[in-house]
């Protein structure tokens, strides 16, 4: 018999640490935002983070109960 899988909480918390401070050097936010705040929020990104300066990106994104959208933006630190 397999061993229980671990809380999803855990397992999220876990891999959003390992994200934030893994070898890829990239700087990602989770957000959680209805449909029309979470294009609001993804055009703030690439407006701020030029996508050919910062390898801006939508990483992942799914959608939730309630129209609601949970998505991962990533980009470089700099613009080096």
């Amino acid at each position: 018999m397999a061993p229980p899988k671990p809380p999803r909480a855990l397992v999220n918390r876990h891999l959003e640490a390992s994200r934030a401070s893994g070898p890829s050097g990239f700087v990602r936010e989770t957000y959680r935002l209805s449909r029309p705040e979470a294009r609001r929020k993804a055009r703030e990104w690439f407006d701020q983070y030029p996508k050919a300066a910062y390898w801006t990106q939508v990483e992942s994104w799914r959608v939730l109960d309630g129209d609601v959208i949970e998505f991962t933006m990533r980009r470089l630190p700099t613009a080096d």
